[in-house]
């Protein structure tokens, strides 16, 4: 089945970088879409950015020029640099399989001084 596991998380400064990381399974990563996502305490689900079987990348505007999707075929992992943290960008953040919608677990992220 398909498996989804988020890592990289954690506590940063604002202004600073993290970069998550996902381990997939259960399906033929190299032909799909995948997305980040992130949820924030007590608001809806947000789109951050996807990257197409060709790499094409698309990013909110919340995450323009800070945040960069990346993907390694061999290992079947999607990525998510982000740099310049600010507060609001505290959430639980969750890779997404575009084709079904599937997400991980999620990994936190929170930005605070």
């Amino acid at each position: 089945q398909v498996q989804l596991v988020e890592s990289g998380g954690g506590l940063v400064q604002p202004g600073g970088s993290l970069r998550l990381s996902c381990a997939t399974s259960g399906f033929t990563f190299v032909i799909r879409t995948l997305s980040w996502v992130r949820q924030a305490p007590g608001k809806e689900l947000e789109w951050v950015s996807r990257i197409t079987s060709g790499g094409t990348t698309t990013y909110a505007d919340s995450a323009k020029g800070r945040f960069t999707i990346s993907r390694d075929n061999a290992k079947k992992t999607l990525y998510l640099h982000m740099n310049g943290l600010k507060p609001e960008d505290t959430a639980v953040y969750y890779c997404r399989l575009d084709v079904t919608g599937t997400r991980g677990q999620g990994t936190q992220v929170t930005v605070s001084s």
